[in-house]
């Protein structure tokens, strides 16, 4: 993460996403923004489900001294007054990127879990907070990113960037189909689909636009999450991919100061899911990633003398 740290927050907009890729803009629609959070912590990825007249906001929360983000639930009433917040889903290793969606008769969440080494698949026991593991979906040597979960023409489809050590010089995009949610999953024989930094990391939910899919990608080309830019299927089939990316989409300067990135745009029936950042670089950020420098040399020390 180095000094400079991405502090980002999640905010509903009362407008439908389509709307918005559309005007290409968030200008002129007002925002509810999640409750502030104390130093270098953050929420960001939200992703949501209505249920009983009640909007349930998924988030990724993260604080920077464990670095090991977990999965909270915002629950609001049909005007967005905050209800409650509650733990979702926590594991011993990174979660963030909670895509929950709905998909016979059963409630699904796949969260972004690349240290784990795999991509698991949870289904609800009980809305929203108790989920089990329902399978693992294999795609072979890479280990997805961002996995992305729609359904379109009879086929689930699964877009994702593979997680790489080192990290790529340019960005990814892959896919993987199958007849059901659970597989068998095949990775698209032309991946990867799309090479470059500015459309090809996973960025929000999917929709049909205009008769083609459009999906929300990440544009880092300057910055991780630099904004959001749709990108559009001209055609998505298992044998031919072809896409073409619209331009950014344009965020209010009302924003500030988070107005240096936005990296999530979800729909959840006609509203919006969005989060932007500032980026924070502190004296007291500066001594945060000393302490942590200092505990990583000791450890190391400690291990080299047992």
């Amino acid at each position: 993460m180095g000094l400079h740290k991405d502090i980002w927050r999640v905010g509903i907009i009362n407008s439908p996403m389509h709307t918005i890729l559309e005007r290409g803009s968030l200008e002129d629609m007002p925002v509810v923004w999640t409750p502030p959070m104390r130093r270098f912590c953050f929420r960001a990825d939200p992703f949501g489900l209505w249920r009983d007249g009640k909007l349930h906001v998924f988030v990724e929360d993260y604080d920077y001294r464990v670095r090991v983000g977990s999965i909270d639930v915002f629950i609001y009433d049909s005007a967005f007054n905050l209800l409650e917040q509650r733990k979702a889903l926590q594991t011993p290793w990174h979660l963030s990127y909670p895509y929950v969606f709905e998909a016979k008769g059963e409630t699904w969440m796949l969260p972004e879990a690349h240290h784990s080494g795999r991509l698991t698949l949870y289904r609800s026991v009980r809305f929203p907070d108790q989920w089990e593991e329902a399978a693992v979906i294999p795609l072979g040597e890479d280990v997805a990113v961002d996995a992305t979960p729609f359904f379109h023409d009879g086929l689930w489809w699964l877009f994702y960037t593979p997680a790489m050590r080192p990290p790529a010089p340019v960005g990814e995009l892959h896919l993987a189909y199958a007849p059901t949610l659970l597989g068998p999953w095949t990775r698209h024989h032309a991946n990867p689909v799309r090479l470059d930094s500015a459309s090809t990391r996973p960025g929000g939910t999917p929709c049909v636009l205009h008769g083609k899919v459009v999906l929300p990608v990440q544009d880092c080309t300057y910055t991780y999450g630099g904004a959001i830019r749709p990108l559009t299927f001209d055609e998505l089939t298992p044998e031919r991919v072809r896409t073409h990316a619209g331009t950014p989409i344009q965020r209010p300067s009302s924003y500030a100061p988070y107005t240096k990135g936005m990296h999530t745009l979800a729909a959840v029936d006609d509203i919006t899911l969005i989060d932007t950042k500032y980026t924070d670089l502190s004296a007291r950020g500066i001594g945060l990633q000393a302490w942590r420098e200092v505990k990583k040399l000791s450890r190391k020390i400690l291990s080299q003398s047992c």
